[in-house]
């Protein structure tokens, strides 16, 4: 059994940066694409930002593009997501998530879920 652990979340101003690491355990999640989620009561939950098992393929939502980069370190078994320019929009709970499912190229969920930590953004 796999298990991933989300940090980083918090309370940050608008235009400010977080930083959000995923820390996977039990296994090596080196052979899996993963991402990071995220989620608003009453919506469902979105894909934020996803990176293939090398690192060298990464996806990007279109409402964070050019503010997040997710990136990854198969040798510390984490993955990143840095997030800057953040607006009060990207107010959620956000998901790291690995072995990655998809409809067509566009990952729409995964085999493995962290427990989800909270970023709000204030305005």
């Amino acid at each position: 059994q796999g298990q991933l652990v989300e940090s980083g979340g918090g309370l940050v101003q608008a235009g400010g940066s977080l930083r959000l690491a995923c820390a996977a355990s039990g296994r090596t999640f080196s052979s899996y694409a993963m991402g990071w989620f995220r989620q608003t009561p009453g919506k469902e939950r979105e894909l934020v930002a996803a990176i293939s098992w090398s690192g060298g393929s990464t996806y990007y939502a279109d409402s964070v593009k050019g503010r997040f980069t997710i990136s990854r370190d198969n040798a510390k078994n984490t993955v990143s997501l840095q997030m800057n320019s953040l607006k009060p929009e990207d107010t959620a709970v956000y998901f790291c998530a690995a072995k990655l499912h998809y409809s067509g190229s566009y990952p729409i969920g995964a085999d493995y879920w962290g427990q989800g930590t909270q970023v709000t953004v204030s305005s």
